[in-house]
């Protein structure tokens, strides 16, 4: 039976690369977009032109009753999915001194109340249908280490990976795995105005990242062989940390 995989944030960036990259596994994508449609739907027929079955989902992972709604709908009609893909994400950066309310809301909104609207309609029916599968969460190297300008990413970013950690707890003994992914600096549309070749300096590996190198984690951490890897944060960075 073909497992059902939900990303979220798949029109563009590094939720395309996963996309893409699982296409011609046996998966069927579920690919969610908030409202650039014109990009979602090319992704999905370049997922199809490899082969990959997959339908898309309009969604803001900001408004919880709306994801209750359409991902309840989504799993009643098709099914419970088998893997869940937290990647939509927002960067509004600033000084702490010039951030302002609404951009420390609408980034902590997106970024973490996404990850409680995502999961939190999917969970217990994974739990119900006995499915054994695979939570991933991008986090971020700021999560981690903090960087300038972003207080308010790094603080949403650092809660992604406590929250996951407490969910791989809860959830091991239903044989569900819950890891995260923390991205170093990758070439997407979010880096694309950085000042490269000084950013280049601060990474070890002396590039930026692909988002098909942060991929193919993602394909191996759904995968069979990673059912023993739970609770961990793994960091695609080039040596950063």
């Amino acid at each position: 039976m073909t497992k059902t995989v939900l990303i979220t944030g798949a029109s563009r960036g590094i939720g395309k690369a996963i996309a893409l990259y699982l296409a011609p596994l046996d998966y069927e994508l579920v690919l969610t977009y908030h409202t650039n449609e014109s990009a979602a739907k090319e992704t999905l027929s370049e997922v199809k032109a490899l082969g990959g079955q997959a339908r898309l989902m309009q969604l803001d992972i900001s408004h919880r009753s709306d994801c209750q709604r359409r991902l309840s709908e989504d799993i009643e009609k098709n099914g419970v999915y088998y893997g869940i893909v937290c990647n939509a994400g927002i960067a509004e950066d600033a000084p702490f001194p010039l951030l302002e309310g609404d951009m420390w809301d609408h980034v902590i909104d997106t970024n973490l109340d996404g990850f409680y609207n995502i999961l939190h309609p999917v969970v217990m029916p994974m739990i119900e249908n006995r499915i054994r599968g695979r939570i991933i969460a991008l986090s971020s190297i700021s999560g981690i280490i903090g960087n300038r300008g972003q207080v308010n990413y790094s603080a949403a970013k650092a809660g992604i990976i406590g929250a996951s950690k407490a969910l791989a707890v809860e959830l091991a003994k239903h044989k569900i795995t819950v890891n995260c992914i923390a991205p170093g600096i990758i070439e997407t549309d979010m880096t694309k105005n950085l000042p490269i070749e000084e950013v280049k300096k601060i990474i070890p590996a002396r590039r930026l990242g692909t988002g098909r190198e942060v991929a193919s984690l993602v394909a191996y951490l759904l995968s069979e062989d990673a059912a023993y890897l739970t609770r961990q944060v793994i960091s695609v960075n080039g040596g950063m940390i």
